[in-house]
């Protein structure tokens, strides 16, 4: 389970509020035009011991209620004709204690809006026609249906609060959105294991990116979430027992700060096994892991596998990164190409050669974090024609 932040009086600490070295409180949060602000007091809360020679001034969590009211406030402009974009930022600061990738999900919608003409229109003015419309002309423009369904995902219930809150009547964005625009989404499809095998010996061989093989090597052989995998730290592994502990998720936010995630539901956190290849990587991996002066600590948590040229922990966007230049350099080389590898295609790999290879449903499901056995089941395992070939033969000579 990771840390939570707490100050010197061990008080746990909401998102946003920190404490400095010296005492004084700090709360982060954005305007609504997007920029980070900051502010300060002596005090966390109203009731706390001003320390000595400090003027008095608000508590923290005061000034927290005044900016959440005054920003709330600021977002309703007179004569009530509130702007849709202006709706979706009401909407998304109600929206407290998300996940990091939520936010970033919120924040790439908001950003899309300040650019369409559309979040400039009162939200009175809009009909299901021209809901239709604009979502239209995103497709139209380049988006592709995951970034419309995206965009529908939190504007579709902003205006859903404009309504219960008796601003409007209907909400135009309550349709099926496969009514309006095409399903262009690219099904991320599992690779086969000659493309798998072909991809690790072309990494281990190649004198660029061997340094890499181990660690693609585990994505593929334990199904782990690339945030999972750089949130691995030394104390998670258990060489002795071979046991790799998976308790947390390591992110990054959109300023470049570190924080440590638990997973989305109590099923994420597990131990799973190694397999021999599996220990014999990730003693590779520790007995060559530098040796930095000032371990990165982040959440609590120190010791990760892994470190950039900064000094670092690596996350996810480095190992898309390193996978995107391993795909291009192996197609730059060879006829029969591969297609586009990421460490999440690995962990759909993983899923479909399990299944194939005959594992319990209910032991994939532990093994790859899944609450819903549907998800392990639907979304994961790729079936060919080769492979019901295989099966009904197996079957078949069982007879």
């Amino acid at each position: 389970m990771s840390e939570k932040r707490r100050d010197k009086k061990k008080r746990i600490l909401r998102n946003g509020e920190s404490q400095r070295k010296d005492g004084r409180y700090a709360y982060k949060y954005y305007d609504n035009a997007g920029n980070v602000q900051f502010v300060y007091s002596w005090k966390l809360e109203k009731g706390d011991r001003l320390p000595a020679g400090k003027r008095d001034d608000l508590a923290l969590r005061e000034k927290e209620r005044e900016i959440k009211q005054r920003l709330e406030a600021e977002l309703i402009p007179q004569g009530g004709e509130i702007t849709v974009l202006e709706l979706v930022q009401k909407y998304i600061s109600l929206k407290t204690g998300v996940r990091q990738n939520t936010k970033t999900g919120y924040n790439f919608v908001l950003n899309i809006l300040k650019k369409e003409e559309f979040g400039k229109r009162p939200i009175n003015s809009v009909r299901l026609s021209d809901a239709k419309l604009w979502l239209i002309k995103l497709q139209r423009d380049g988006r592709g249906y995951s970034t419309i369904h995206t965009v529908r995902g939190v504007v579709r219930p902003a205006f859903q609060m404009a309504v219960d809150d008796d601003w409007l009547h209907k909400n135009p964005f309550e349709f099926q959105l496969a009514t309006v625009v095409v399903n262009d989404s690219v099904t991320r499809e599992a690779i086969t294991r000659k493309q798998e095998r072909s991809f690790l010996n072309y990494v281990r061989e190649s004198g660029c990116y061997k340094k890499y093989y181990d660690a693609i090597y585990i994505l593929f052989k334990t199904g782990l979430r690339i945030s999972e995998f750089v949130g691995l730290t030394l104390s998670d592994i258990d060489l002795e027992h071979r046991k790799i502990n998976v308790d947390h998720q390591l992110q990054r936010t959109m300023d470049m700060r570190y924080v440590i995630e638990e997973p989305k539901t109590s099923c994420g956190k597990r131990v799973i096994p190694m397999t021999d290849d599996v220990y014999v990587c990730f003693r590779r991996i520790i007995e060559n892991r530098p040796r930095p002066k000032n371990e990165p600590m982040v959440d609590g948590k120190c010791g990760f596998l892994f470190l950039d040229q900064n000094g670092n922990p690596t996350v996810a966007m480095h190992w898309e990164h390193y996978f995107n230049h391993i795909c291009t350099s192996y197609n730059k080389l060879y006829r029969e190409q591969l297609p586009n590898i990421t460490p999440h295609v690995c962990r759909h790999t993983f899923c479909s050669n399990m299944a194939k290879s005959g594992m319990n449903p209910k032991t994939l499901q532990y093994l790859m974090g899944h609450s819903d056995i549907g998800v392990t089941l639907n979304t994961y395992t790729h079936v060919q024609y080769d492979d019901v070939e295989t099966e009904m033969k197996r079957v078949v000579n069982a007879e």
